[in-house]
């Protein structure tokens, strides 16, 4: 009878622990921020059907980044969860804290499993309150960890260079344009695009954007549109219009002969399409 290979139980949760944050490090970073009147939750997410941010409760958002069918069977438990105690008991007795303590336990009991694989994920759930010092943000990772974040938090992606850049440029207390702008920036210092030129340009169409609006009366999640969006990051300036070709003298022009104008677009150019717009999907 052979020796089984022994591997000791540090060795495996440092393996575990690598293989998620690698997972984690592949998706596309998300952003919190709490600005005067709540919470906004942007991502970088360039599908319109698969949403990175949602809304589990009245005033509780639920955002992630990694494998999607693994965080959004969290998302789903989460609202099962939450509907169950608000039915039984109060809908006041639905809480961030309590959710963040259920994903807690869920996490932690499979990535200390010995036969399943860790989860690729990182999430955030956020509970807007009444005043900015009530607002909650609970960040959890992929072991269960849960830790308790105020003002901003980034997961996902490149986080160093966007957390640096979140450090030096927030304040607290400003509006939701403000806010929503510090965030794309902060995006596009992360990112393997990013590149010595400067940071990446991104745009509306890039980005799920949902807030935690403390003045709605009821539910205080709201989502922003394409065009609301676009309103914030402003309108890209408009190239100018090209020159017009130097009429030939009277003289010059053969007899009979048509002016010749510009060569028209080939069949499936993308020339005079949105030249921000990203890429074709």
């Amino acid at each position: 009878m052979t020796t089984p290979f022994y591997i000791s139980p540090e060795q495996i949760m440092k393996d575990k622990a690598d293989y998620a944050r690698k997972g984690i490090a592949r998706g596309r970073s998300a952003v919190v921020l709490q600005y005067d009147a709540g919470i906004v939750l942007v991502a970088e997410n360039w599908s319109p059907a698969l949403h990175k941010i949602s809304e589990v409760y009245d005033k509780i958002a639920f955002a992630a980044v990694g494998r999607y069918n693994e965080f959004e069977n969290l998302r789903i438990m989460g609202v099962r969860i939450a509907d169950l105690r608000g039915y039984s008991y109060d809908r006041r007795d639905v809480t961030a804290r309590g959710l963040a303590n259920a994903y807690a336990q869920t996490l932690g009991t499979i990535f200390s499993s010995a036969g399943e694989k860790p989860y690729e994920v990182e999430l955030v759930v956020a509970e807007v309150g009444a005043n900015a010092e009530a607002d909650q943000i609970y960040r959890l990772t992929y072991d269960g960890s849960v830790a308790d974040e105020h003002g901003y938090m980034v997961m996902g992606g490149q986080t160093e260079p966007i957390g640096t850049y979140l450090e030096q440029h927030y304040v607290a207390g400003q509006g939701l344009d403000t806010a929503v702008l510090l965030a794309v920036r902060a995006l596009g210092e992360g990112g393997l695009a990013a590149n010595a030129e400067g940071p990446r340009v991104v745009t509306a169409n890039q980005l799920e954007v949902a807030v935690l609006d403390r003045g709605r009366p009821k539910r205080k999640f709201r989502r922003l549109t394409r065009a609301r969006l676009e309103q914030i990051l402003g309108a890209a300036p408009a190239p100018p219009p090209p020159a017009a070709p130097a009429e030939a003298p009277a003289a010059e022009e053969a007899p009979g002969r048509p002016p010749v104008g510009p060569a028209p677009p080939k069949p499936g150019s993308t020339e005079t399409g949105d030249a921000d717009g990203g890429p074709a999907l």
